[in-house]
């Protein structure tokens, strides 16, 4: 959300721009579109999750969220998105596809500013084709909207500070955006922080008036922004109380890089971290590269000022979000930073156009599309969760009236979601629906319950006539050993159990076995 001092070439009508580079660019474009709704693999936990609160009347969504641990601009957008086009898979996905084939109008926008034609073309193409924005242009979550608003503010700030472009309508939107971006995700808190700073030191240090005038009022409309913010203050301070993040525990900073980048590059994705060593590389060349001659890059400590105040911004979100996370003891998962990857994109793009041979360049962005294409189309594909393999695997064996348990209540969303509608389905400890977990005080909860006693309530409930399906993992923090506990329990109240679905951490996120205690006539 900041731009450069450094004015970039004037970009006219008569640049010339290699036609090759334009074909690759609408190639990487088109497939990209594609890839943002091919996905056909059933909703794992966090989207089925999204798809449940949202599903709630507007207003109890508010309510619902202070025991789930997210602010409620997504899930106000998904309610009145399935109003309109259905709860389907593939209909409640559609709208993170939409969200991100409008970011790229806005890449290019955000990249021809700041190098012209031939960056913008590079910049869409690599973030048309980027592993991280497709997996998350395939999810039923927040994260391509704030992607989206991301490039938005970054537009507004560069018009304000950079180009001298003010105005209350301009300096209305970065506050608006500013608000949406904070009720959209809370590592927005750390953009913002990384863009004040960056903001109020060129506010102190340019000789420009203009840009002091502009910077200025930048800081004044993020802080207003902020004020918009105030009423949900409440709900996250006492989600960062009792919910926090119960699912895993919190990661060094070098961890957080390195797993950052492999998602960069795939995630799940064998090559993965070979993608995000090329990607941090290029990053590298676009902050402190600068191309002196066809067949030669110079690196600079000082930094190319090119991309130096957007490649700021990014290391100081990272520094700022992984050093609350590690001291706070929270967790950390790489898809926090969709906040600062619209311009993490932007300095790759830079660093693939300090290549000044337009072969070299073209060939160096064809390493880079070829390996996302490859990353971004396992992302697009492949399936997180078992839960449709225990669906099937239940319904070949149920009766209607079955009881179906999960264990824990984390496989409940994406179960529930696949399992058939005449099942009797409840969750560990509690027995409650299995549509969404309760993350308030969530391990002291499962802790205190006693899994024998669980057992033979849940053995009373079916009855001797219905048969008992256990989904379960004992692989899930917060739960230890209860699950385990559960299912010794219910081996010795209904007899033996048969295993019909093994578990598979291998292939699947989420993943669990299926054992099944029959009827007993």
């Amino acid at each position: 959300m900041t731009g450069s001092t450094e004015r970039p070439k004037r970009v006219t009508d008569d640049d010339r721009i290699p036609p090759e580079l334009v074909v690759v660019t609408i190639g990487a474009v088109l497939v990209g579109i594609v890839l943002r709704f091919v996905a056909r693999t059933p909703l794992w936990l966090d989207e089925a999750l999204s798809v449940n609160v949202a599903a709630l009347p507007i207003a109890d969504i508010p309510e619902a969220l202070r025991h789930d641990g997210h602010p409620p601009l997504y899930y106000f957008l998904l309610h009145g998105w399935m109003e309109w086009v259905g709860t389907s898979d593939i209909a409640v996905r559609a709208l993170s596809g939409l969200l991100s084939v409008a970011t790229l109008p806005l890449a290019w926008l955000a990249a021809r500013r700041r190098g012209g034609r031939t960056l913008a073309l590079i910049t869409v193409a690599v973030l048309a084709l980027a592993p991280f924005a497709l997996r998350y242009a395939t999810e039923t979550r927040m994260y391509a909207l704030v992607m989206l608003l991301v490039f938005a503010g970054y537009l507004l700030v560069d018009d304000v500070v950079r180009r001298g472009r003010g105005g209350y309508l301009r300096l209305v939107g970065i506050t608006i955006v500013t608000a949406l971006l904070l009720y959209s995700h809370y590592w927005a808190i750390w953009l913002l922080g990384a863009v004040v700073m960056v903001v109020g030191w060129r506010a102190l240090r340019s000789s420009d008036r203009s840009e002091k005038r502009g910077a200025r009022t930048v800081l004044i409309a993020i802080a207003v922004g902020g004020l918009l913010f105030v009423p949900w203050v409440p709900s996250l301070l006492y989600q960062s109380t009792h919910t926090g993040t119960p699912w895993a525990t919190a990661q060094r900073p070098a961890s957080i890089l390195a797993v950052t980048l492999a998602d960069f590059g795939g995630g799940d994705f064998r090559d993965a971290e070979f993608m995000g060593t090329v990607l941090a590389l290029l990053f590298v060349l676009g902050l402190f590269g600068r191309a002196i001659a066809r067949d030669r890059i110079q690196l600079e400590l000082r930094t190319e000022g090119q991309f130096r105040y957007e490649s700021l911004v990014v290391l100081l979100t990272m520094v700022l979000g992984s050093i609350v996370a590690y001291a706070s003891s929270s967790a950390y998962a790489s898809r926090y930073t969709a906040v600062l990857f619209p311009m993490f994109i932007l300095v790759i793009a830079g660093g693939v156009s300090r290549f000044l041979d337009r072969w070299v360049r073209l060939g160096v962005l064809g390493v880079v599309l070829a390996l996302s294409l490859v990353g971004a189309y396992y992302g697009a594909t492949a399936s997180r969760t078992q839960a449709d393999q225990i669906a099937a695997a239940v319904s070949t064996s149920a009766r209607p009236g079955d009881l179906v348990i999960y264990c824990p209540d984390q496989l409940g969303p994406a179960g529930e979601r696949a399992m058939r509608s005449d099942l009797d389905q409840v969750v560990f400890p509690d027995f409650t629906s299995p549509t969404r977990v309760d993350w308030v005080d969530y391990a002291e909860r499962n802790q205190n319950a006693s899994a024998q006693d669980f057992a033979m309530a849940a053995a009373s409930r079916a009855g001797p006539e219905q048969g008992v399906f256990l989904v379960w993992s004992g692989d899930y923090r917060g739960v230890e050993d209860q699950c385990e506990r559960v299912l010794e329990a219910l081996t010795a109240t209904r007899g033996g159990g048969q295993v019909l679905v093994a578990e598979d951490g291998d292939e699947h996120f989420e993943h669990a076995q299926l054992v099944w205690f029959p009827a007993e006539t």
